[in-house]
């Protein structure tokens, strides 16, 4: 099987998290919507502890998160959710970027095509947006902004703070799709300035089908975000059905042992994403880092090996380095990575790009052993 490199797209599940999830599965009967018996009470007092560590790693009140099935719906709550208001306030302007996941791009590009007006920026060949080329484009109809903290295919952090601290006092709704970096830039989500962020459970070691809408409040009120289903009046009536309690005990959890272990697993990480600097360095391999690595999360890295197909890579390696060449919403295309290609990268480059990923859970030694095999298939590719 080799070592697995793709956290990005979905990071082993904690062993305590299983462990918290077997027993409510097994011990917590119920819906916690009920409220005519224990058994619901039970289930509602597990949702509302999880609430809590959730509201606890992210340094906001526990009534400003709501559970979803994950970023992929909550971004969408975030940003359709908006559309009535849109209506009613005459705002109708949006500005997001060109390397947001798909679940922000393709839900804005919905909006522009029922009428609303969309800027989209482009980072250039940092991977990193810049900060004054969105808040440039704000005026009067600007609704919203949504920009992401790291990018899931280069790991680029983006200037989200910056952002934040512009938008803070003006009328303006500010949305951070938080999936790459929850529960390991804990400082700093924990000062920024948003309105509304977004991330899924799976990505930091807690069960996939659950994830985290926060909706912050202004002046003491709620922004004006609604439901985009219907049906029950589930998480305060912006997300009907019925809570997965083990789900969200299991996400509850994963951020609970994050906000414990961050510095140390973010030490770990820092230390894996040397060494693989170092492998590649005396691999003899023509490669490029794409985006500025100054920028970049230490558990990500974007790799152009020059020359040699990422294609034929991985299924020459996959018995030694789980890797992708791309963000799992878009791999099964084999086409080019739509964010590299924002970034002003040649064909050749993009085609010759692999991403690797890792977490705290990762082996150092494994890692070298396995990625140093996949280094030396690609240089005989090449030779």
């Amino acid at each position: 099987m080799g070592v697995y490199l793709d956290y990005n797209a979905s990071a082993p599940i904690e062993k305590e998290v299983l462990e918290i999830m077997i027993d409510v599965y097994q011990n917590t009967i119920g819906n916690p919507d009920s409220r005519t018996h224990n058994y619901g009470d039970n289930a509602r007092s597990v949702v509302e502890s999880a609430r809590k560590q959730v509201a606890e790693l992210l340094s906001v009140d526990s009534t400003e998160v709501y559970f979803t099935s994950g970023a992929t719906e909550s971004n969408n709550i975030a940003i359709r959710g908006l559309v009535d208001y849109a209506k009613t306030s005459g705002k109708n302007h949006i500005i997001t970027t060109s390397i947001e996941h798909k679940a922000v791009l393709e839900t804005i590009k919905h909006l522009a095509d029922i009428g609303f007006e969309v800027d989209i920026v482009s980072p250039g060949n940092s991977g990193r947006v810049d900060s004054g080329s969105i808040l440039n484009l704000i005026k009067d109809n600007t609704l919203l902004v949504s920009v992401m903290h790291v990018n899931n295919e280069t790991g680029i952090i983006q200037p989200v703070e910056e952002i934040g601290d512009s938008l803070r006092n003006s009328e303006v709704f500010f949305h951070i799709d938080a999936t790459q970096s929850c529960g390991k830039l804990v400082d700093e989500i924990r000062k920024m300035h948003y309105d509304m962020l977004s991330f899924s459970s799976h990505k930091m070691g807690g069960p996939q089908g659950v994830g985290v809408l926060v909706l912050r409040r202004r002046n003491g009120k709620r922004i004006p975000v609604k439901a985009i289903t219907y049906g029950g009046q589930q998480e305060n009536g912006i997300r009907p059905g019925t809570v997965p309690v083990a789900l969200v005990a299991g996400c509850g959890e994963a951020c609970r042992l994050a906000q414990n272990n961050y510095v140390e697993n973010n030490a770990h990480s820092k230390i894996i994403k040397s060494m693989i600097l170092n492998e590649l360095q005396e691999s003899g391999l023509d490669y490029q880092i794409n985006g500025d690595i100054k920028y970049t999360i230490d558990s990500t890295l974007n790799i152009a090996l020059k020359g040699i197909s990422s294609e034929a890579l991985m299924l020459s390696t996959k018995n030694y380095c789980g890797i992708s060449n791309g963000s799992a919403c878009t791999s099964k295309t084999y086409s080019p990575s739509y964010v590299l290609k924002a970034m002003g990268l040649t064909d050749e480059v993009i085609s010759s790009s692999i991403r690797i990923s890792w977490g705290h859970q990762s082996e150092l030694e494994d890692i070298k052993s396995n990625l140093h095999r996949l280094l030396e298939i690609a240089y005989s590719m090449i030779n």
